[in-house]
């Protein structure tokens, strides 16, 4: 899984991210370019420009079976199906994917931001009993208004 989690594990609100950092969206494509990535619906039509490129487009949805650049599926299993033994999957949002999934993740890729937002109506799910295995820090600059560390765990 992978998520921008403020302090309260906030991570959006009415359908879009509450924070906007470069180098978490640096890291987002780092990561994810050239492996699968798994989303709601909403999640995909909340991109700016639809799918993703570079990357395996997978949307688990019970309503729409066609999004453009995307692979539609009704279902986890039917999903997990299609994937390769080695095939690295981003699971990347929204929440109630967070939620239904987080016991099938093995590993989480947080950017954890020092603040609490004013306004959240969408919430990662608790992690703490997963085991903090790397942390990167970083400062506030001049285009990141709070402090926010890379964070990987593991089960």
């Amino acid at each position: 899984m992978i998520a921008a989690v403020a302090r309260n594990r906030a991570i959006g609100f009415q359908n879009k991210l509450i924070y906007w950092l470069p180098n978490d969206l640096k890291r987002f494509k780092q990561l994810t370019t050239g492996h699968t990535i798994l989303m709601g619906r909403r999640t995909f039509e909340s991109l700016p420009k639809g799918a993703l490129p570079n990357r395996r487009n997978c949307v688990l949805t019970n309503s729409v079976h066609e999004l453009p650049g995307c692979e539609c599926f009704g279902s986890w299993d039917e999903f997990i199906a299609t994937c390769q033994p080695d095939e690295e999957v981003f699971i990347i949002g929204g929440a109630s994917l967070y939620a239904s999934l987080i016991d099938k993740a093995d590993r989480l890729c947080l950017t954890e931001i020092d603040d609490t937002p004013a306004q959240a109506d969408t919430f990662f799910p608790d992690y703490s009993d997963w085991k903090e295995v790397q942390r990167e820090a970083h400062d506030t600059d001049d285009r990141h208004a709070f402090r926010y560390a890379f964070v990987d765990y593991q089960r």
